[in-house]
């Protein structure tokens, strides 16, 4: 029997069969996917075959191979990934200007992993109308910082009663009949913009004062079926984004307009921190690349510090 998988509560899995079940249902034996060394083998988006016994619970006995997925270092210290989701027509990456305050650290790197899995990313920058006209400023700044690489980003409030520009309705149309993962620092709100998009009551928090950080309300992955068609993917707030499993050598070609830029660079394997002829450190300080962008990619680059980014920013 054949399904999707819905929702992932540590050793259960909640999956939707073909034919509209949905079934509680665990790993069967010691099942692992070969290659990926990950704390979670099956992942909400995965669709898999299902062996239903007599208690009405089910074994997952295979999955099919996936599309695509988006991953990231295990909350352990460990070496192991933990893979957030799969199979995914987008990403919408919740980002606040304050409230808290998303790095461009942050965004990149998340950016830079959805490129390697080829997950489309657009950007969401929540809470306009806690923002001071100064805030607002700097925001409309980033946005163009990365519609101009090449990113979708919208403005919205979650909010009741807000300018309908700013509504959460601008987001219904790039959503229907497609599976989006939903994802951000925690307290950006995530919780408040699924419960404006599908009507529901999901639980929210309050920003942590003290450090105007947010408090985690989703401890597990879910997909919530939207009534234009199709899912969105709620994800446990992510506090770090360490990479996982980037060469180095390929880190360029997330990044696209460093991509651009490095065809013109004097040796084929530049890596673009000290080499002479170098056209990408040409264009950032010409400014056709941005510092804080280049500042990311050698961040990566540099990564080898396991904890680096785990805490929030």
């Amino acid at each position: 029997m054949r399904g999707l998988v819905i929702k992932n509560t540590g050793s259960w899995y909640t999956v939707k069969t073909d034919d509209g079940r949905t079934i509680e249902s665990k790993i069967k034996g010691n099942f692992r996917l070969k290659g990926i060394r990950s704390t979670n083998p099956v992942a909400v988006g995965d669709y898999v075959q299902l062996i239903v016994n007599q208690e009405g619970t089910a074994f997952i006995s295979e999955i099919e191979d996936r599309r695509n997925y988006i991953i990231r270092k295990a909350s352990n210290l460990s070496k192991q990934s933990h893979i957030i989701a799969a199979n995914l027509d987008q990403a919408f990456l919740i980002v606040t200007i304050n409230y808290p305050e998303t790095s461009l650290t942050f965004i990149d790197r998340f950016l830079a992993s959805a490129e390697a899995y080829r997950v489309p990313v657009v950007l969401v920058f929540n809470k306009y109308d806690l923002l001071s006209e100064e805030e607002r400023n700097y925001q409309q700044a980033v946005m163009h910082l990365y519609e101009t690489v090449g990113y979708k980003c919208v403005e919205v409030q979650a909010t009741e009663g807000c300018d309908e520009e700013k509504s959460l309705q601008q987001l219904k149309p790039l959503l229907a009949g497609k599976i989006t993962l939903m994802s951000g620092n925690s307290g950006v709100g995530k919780s408040t913009i699924i419960n404006g998009l599908l009507g529901t009551n999901l639980r929210t928090a309050e920003i942590s004062d003290a450090h105007k950080t947010g408090m985690h309300t989703t401890t597990f992955s879910e997909m919530l079926e939207l009534p234009s068609g199709g899912y969105l993917i709620d994800t446990p707030g992510i506090k770090g984004f360490g990479t996982f499993d980037i060469d180095k050598e390929e880190l360029t070609s997330y990044f696209r307009e460093i991509f651009k830029f490095s065809d013109k660079c004097r040796f084929s394997n530049c890596t673009h921190t000290h080499e002479p002829g170098c056209a990408v450190r040409k264009a950032v300080e010409e400014h056709y690349i941005s510092e804080s962008r280049y500042n990311s990619y050698l961040s990566m680059l540099e990564d080898k510090d396991e904890n680096k980014y785990r805490e929030a920013f």
